[in-house]
This record gives structure tokens, sequence and C-alpha cells, in this order.
């Protein structure tokens, strides 16, 4: 099992959903995919996806800045 980094700051929606979907063929099960992003509808976009995927979204959190942290494993 390995930790992959997806750095999405700057993106805004849709993009960095399509890129966590991206990065989907470089990953095997069991495998967490960290991504930070600043895109206001990050939250409920990333719970959405992984809902829709079948993926665990372990955590998503804001910070006082509006920097989103969110964990899936997939």
């Amino acid at each position: 099992m390995a930790t992959q980094k997806l750095n999405a700051l700057g993106l805004k929606c849709p993009q960095p959903i399509l890129k966590v979907a991206a990065m989907l063929p470089q990953l095997q099960p069991g495998d967490i995919l960290e991504i930070e992003a600043d895109c206001p509808s990050f939250p409920n976009d990333i719970k959405a996806w992984s809902q829709r995927t079948g993926k665990t979204l372990l955590l998503c959190n804001t910070d006082a800045n509006g920097k989103h942290s969110a964990q899936i494993q997939i």
C-alpha cells in the first residue's frame, strides 16, 4: 500500500476532480491519495465523486484559510 500526493491548489471546479480521476490508473487497490485543493466546491465534489466511484473518503478537512485536505483510499 502506497500513498500518493496530488496538489490541486489554484485549480477551479472541475479540475481538481479531473486530476484525481486522472491519477487512478497509477494507483493500486488499498493505496491512499492525499489531495490539497482550495476550490470552494472541492469538499462537496470529492464526497460526491467518492460515493459515485465507490472509493473510500477517509477524511476531508478545511483549514482557516480555505485550504482543503482530503484522503481517499482506492
